[in-house]
């Protein structure tokens, strides 16, 4: 294998022959082949992509690349969600103690920001003393007595893809079918899971923002999964807006923990409950959906997945006392209120501007080594379709200088998009448009 004749057949859109692609990953993995060189196949493949047999040889070789777990002695069904990633996409933080507590076991492998759009470890790290990076053994004993434990890759899962997905966020590979599915893929493989929900997102704010390619990645990881055995479905879901008010790790922490109070924004309960339906079909602990969600709601109303949010929390070190005052998260010492500048109908809120913008105020990263602000963000009020009067709110600024205060009130201003009323606006999509199966792909709304 010669990495330069893998790059250029992959460059000039042609496969790889399957035993010089797994030979050329092995290398990478060794430090045999380069960054630069990896760098170099990444872009080739965001242009030219990867067939089912090189996927499938990406998927083997970065799950083999390190353990997997044996979760069977866990007494009830072990099911994950993984989400392709959005801006204000706080959900798997209230999902994983809202499906443990309906008495699924929820081993839940996540991710740091991508591009524009903040991790759910990044997200949890904003709590003080948070551990994401236990080993096996820790992990798995979490798991035992919480019920669920959300940690980072560790050196013993799929290290293959730890390095290419730290590369990725930097080299603007990002958005591509085949990366994206056969990262998630291989992490969710190494769980142990007898289910699996994944959440695709779709719209500007999404790394694929085309419906046809969103179904597209869906129906490829739900393929991926059935084919090594576990229980796997997708859902498409809107990120033509952010989802939620907040944007931005601590900010969003935050509301994940008003949700399981049963309180924040309508959007962000509803697709918390339709994703712990899904999971408790997928676990066969329900088998009709609206029984299934009576008891999700039944569960949230009860508080019990906000105490084992708290149980989570402490018992992978971190301070619980922000379940009482979730405001601690929110540490960004400058806060600036926006007001609507004339009247009108919103028409628009562009996630996208948005998550760049929290990049532009630290609170992502551009370079691999770069440590993030927490406490930075956005609270987006102004909603599509909302009529709203000069001075109203449009959001809050949360920054660490009076200058970036500022620089996040131009990007605030220039992602709300106003009309004058009586004027058409576009519709948004529905919450959740499509469930695709191993066997279908259906349309809900």
């Amino acid at each position: 294998m010669i990495p330069t004749e893998v790059i250029a057949l992959k460059r000039d859109g042609l496969s790889v022959p399957l035993d010089d692609l797994g030979a050329f990953l092995e290398a990478y993995l060794r430090e045999d082949v380069t960054d630069y060189q990896m760098s170099a196949f990444l872009m080739a493949v965001y242009f030219s992509g990867l067939d089912a047999d090189e996927t499938d040889v990406l998927v083997r070789t970065m799950l083999q690349s390190g353990q997997t777990l044996d979760l069977s002695h866990l007494p009830g069904p072990r099911v994950d969600k993984h989400s392709t990633g959005g801006v204000g996409d706080k959900v798997s933080l209230a999902l994983a103690p809202l499906a443990a507590s309906l008495g699924l076991f929820v081993p839940m492998m996540a991710g740091r920001g991508l591009g524009h759009t903040t991790g759910t470890l990044d997200k949890l790290e904003a709590i003080p003393g948070f551990r994401t990076g236990l080993d096996l053994s820790e992990f798995r004993a979490v798991l035992a007595r919480v019920g669920c434990a959300i940690i980072g890759q560790t050196s013993e899962i799929a290290p293959l893809d730890r390095k290419l997905y730290a590369l990725r966020d930097v080299t603007g590979t990002v958005p591509s079918i085949a990366l994206i599915a056969s990262s998630i893929m291989s992490k969710k493989l190494a769980e142990g899971l007898d289910g699996l929900l994944l959440d695709v997102k779709v719209g500007e704010g999404a790394f694929i923002p085309e419906e046809v390619r969103a179904l597209e990645l869906a129906s490829r990881m739900v393929a991926i999964g059935t084919q090594w055995g576990v229980r796997t479905r997708a859902l498409l879901t809107a990120m033509d807006r952010p989802l939620g008010i907040a944007l931005g790790n601590g900010l969003e922490t935050a509301e994940a923990i008003e949700c399981l109070k049963g309180e924040g924004p309508a959007d962000l309960r509803d697709l918390v409950l339709v994703q712990a339906v899904e999971m408790l079909l997928l676990g066969d602990l329900e088998t009709d959906a609206e029984e299934a969600r009576v008891r999700a709601e039944s569960a949230l109303a009860s508080g019990e997945p906000v105490e084992r949010f708290a149980r989570m929390v402490e018992a992978q070190g971190g301070e619980a006392t922000v379940v009482d005052d979730p405001s601690e998260l929110c540490t960004a010492p400058e806060q600036l209120m926006i007001r609507a500048r004339e009247d009108g109908v919103v028409a628009h809120v562009a996630a996208r501007t948005l998550g760049e913008g929290i990049i532009r105020l630290g609170g992502g990263r551009v370079r691999l080594e770069e440590v993030i602000d927490p406490g930075v963000g956005f609270q987006v009020f102004a909603r599509p379709g909302e009529a709203l009067a000069v001075g109203d709110v449009l959001g809050i600024v949360h920054a660490r200088t009076p200058r970036d205060a500022e620089l996040g009130r131009d990007i605030l201003l220039s992602a709300v998009t106003m009309r004058r009323e009586g004027t058409p606006v576009e519709s948004t999509r529905p919450l959740v448009s499509h469930r695709i199966g191993a066997d279908a792909v259906d349309p809900l709304a």
